[in-house]
C-alpha cells in the first residue's frame, strides 16, 4: 500500500501543477474566459488553502513517518512554516474569519523561498548550511520523478498554491 500511495503521489502533484497553471491564467484572464473559474476558487480559498496545507503535512509525514526518508533541517523548517497554515486556516473556517491569509502569508513566503533554496541544492547546488540530517539527506535525492518534481518541490507547490490562494481571496473580497 504505501508503494502504491508513493508511486502515485508525483502524479498528483503533476495534476496540482496543472492545476496551478489553469488556475493562474484564469485570475490572469479574470475578465474573460477565466471569470467562473477566478469566481469559484476566490469564494472557496480558505477552504482550498485548508486542503493544500493539510496535503503538506499528510505528505511529509508520509514520507518520513512511513517511507523513512530521513527529514533534514531545511525539511523541518519548511515543516515549522507549513504546519500551522492548517491550523490558521481551519480556525478561520470555523470563526468565519475573512483574513487568515494576513497570518500565512508571510509563513508560507518564508517557506517558499526555503523550498526554491532546497531545491537549488537538490539539484546540485552548493549548500551554504551543513546538512545535519544523517547521511547528508540535505542533498539526497528521495524522489526525482518526471525530471523535476523532488520533496523540495513538492513543499513549493504548496507554497505556491497557497499564495495563489491569497491572492485569489484577495481579488475576491475586493469585488464584492
Amino acid at each position: 500500500m504505501v508503494a502504491t500511495i508513493q508511486s502515485l503521489l508525483p502524479y498528483g502533484v503533476l495534476a496540482s501543477h496543472v492545476v496551478f497553471i489553469i488556475v493562474l491564467f484564469a485570475f490572469i484572464f479574470r475578465k474573460s474566459w477565466g471569470k467562473d473559474i477566478a469566481g469559484f476558487v476566490g469564494k472557496h480559498s480558505i477552504f482550498l488553502a485548508l486542503l493544500a496545507s493539510l496535503a503538506a503535512i499528510v505528505g511529509s509525514l508520509f514520507y518520513s513517518e512511513l517511507v523513512g526518508f530521513e527529514p533534514c533541517v531545511l525539511c523541518w523548517w519548511q515543516r515549522v512554516f507549513l504546519y500551522p497554515q492548517a491550523v490558521i486556516f481551519g480556525v478561520a473556517l470555523w470563526r468565519r474569519d475573512t483574513s487568515p491569509f494576513l497570518f500565512a502569508v508571510p509563513l508560507v513566503s518564508l517557506s517558499a523561498l526555503l523550498s526554491l533554496y532546497h531545491s537549488y541544492v537538490y539539484m546540485g547546488g552548493q549548500s551554504i548550511l551543513p546538512c545535519t540530517a544523517l547521511g547528508g539527506a540535505c542533498s539526497k535525492v528521495y524522489v526525482m520523478e518526471f525530471g523535476y518534481i523532488t520533496i523540495p518541490m513538492m513543499s513549493l507547490t504548496i507554497s505556491l498554491s497557497i499564495l495563489l490562494l491569497a491572492w485569489a481571496h484577495k481579488l475576491y473580497s475586493s469585488h464584492r
